[in-house]
C-alpha cells in the first residue's frame, strides 16, 4: 500500500479528482482519502512515482 501526504485536499470534489487521476494510471487501484489528515492511501500494482505524478498532475502537491 502506498501512502501520500497531499496538500490542498479539502473536500469530496478533491478526493474525486485524485481518485480519477490515480485510476487513469491503474483502473483497478483502490483509493481512500482522509481529508482532515490530507492523506491518501492507494492499493495498486502501479509504480509509486507514477501514482504520485498523477496526483500532482491533478493539481494536488504531494509532500515528502
Amino acid at each position: 500500500m502506498m501512502q501520500f501526504q497531499v496538500e490542498g485536499m479539502s473536500c469530496n470534489h478533491c478526493v474525486g479528482a485524485i481518485t480519477r487521476a490515480v485510476k487513469a494510471v491503474d483502473p483497478d487501484a483502490r483509493v481512500s482519502a482522509d481529508i482532515a489528515a490530507q492523506a491518501v492511501s492507494v492499493e495498486s500494482d502501479a509504480d509509486a512515482q507514477e501514482v504520485r505524478e498523477a496526483i500532482e498532475s491533478a493539481g494536488y502537491p504531494v509532500k515528502g
